[in-house]
């Protein structure tokens, strides 16, 4: 259902010279903003549009998680994007993405968020933040991306989190003891996200170097990764196609493919 207490006008207002203009909805409760944005996206037509919810109540994370969503302290939206690129650029996205959510917070908080490669927004080791795309190919053309679906979840006004999260979950509220509206953080992340899709379609040889500085987690960093059978290393930086590179304990570089990437204490 529809709810009048965001406060949509001003919203579109800042995105007016944005390809996202116009095209911003907000519902109350939904199941899954994604899930709206790729209905939307397979009925036809609709190749960009955002869906904003108060809460979700099937909303999903990477990896098939489930995101705990409080009505009215996060922010859940989905993007549905279709930027002149190819497939294999779509890989690209969600760093883009990251980058946006970033200079949003930091833009309308002061705060400092950190990007976990390829999609979590982190302070330390606890997670308020997260992205999840899907793409979808071109039927006439396979090599080139038809659409995509980003959806973004963060942890704004939360106070408190279930006993299972308490350890690995935080918010923009917990980490500065002060309320954000929704509203500005929305309207800056949509303008961010525009701008870095505009320089992924001009094949920005610089995104994968500024997302390397805005992350401590892509060198250096000694984690776990969960595919290929689990292993332990140090990140060595990104491949050309904005892949995570990790060096075993063995010496042996791994591309990380599927995230799944986790902080590891020195042995």
């Amino acid at each position: 259902m529809m709810s009048a207490e965001f406060g949509l006008a001003e919203v579109e207002r800042e995105v007016a010279g944005t390809r996202f203009a116009g095209r911003v909805k907000h519902f109350a409760v939904v199941g899954s903003t994604n899930a709206l944005a790729l209905e939307a996206a397979a009925a036809g037509g609709a190749r960009w549009g955002v869906w904003v919810a108060d809460e979700q109540t099937a909303g999903r994370g990477r990896g098939g998680h489930e995101w705990h969503s409080v009505a009215g302290d996060g922010l859940y939206v989905s993007a549905l994007v279709a930027p002149r690129v190819l497939l294999k650029d779509a890989a690209k996205i969600p760093l883009a993405t990251g980058l946006a959510a970033q200079a949003a917070i930091r833009e309308t908080t002061g705060l400092e968020v950190d990007i976990r490669w390829p999609n979590d927004l982190m302070f330390g080791n606890r997670k308020c933040g997260g992205i999840l795309v899907e793409s979808v190919s071109d039927g006439a053309a396979e090599d080139r991306l038809r659409y995509a679906v980003i959806g973004v979840g963060i942890n704004v006004n939360h106070a408190a989190f279930p006993a299972e999260l308490k350890g690995v979950a935080t918010s923009l509220y917990r980490e500065s003891e002060r309320h954000y509206p929704r509203e500005p953080l929305l309207a800056a992340l949509l303008v961010h996200l525009d701008r870095e899709l505009e320089e992924l379609e001009r094949a920005d040889n610089e995104l994968l170097l500024r997302f390397s500085t805005a992350s401590s987690w892509v060198t250096g960093k000694r984690v776990t990764v969960e595919e290929g059978g689990g292993y332990t290393g140090f990140t060595r930086g990104l491949d050309s196609q904005g892949f995570l590179q990790v060096e075993e304990d063995t010496g042996v570089i791994r591309t990380v493919l599927s995230g799944g990437v986790r902080s590891a204490r020195k042995e």
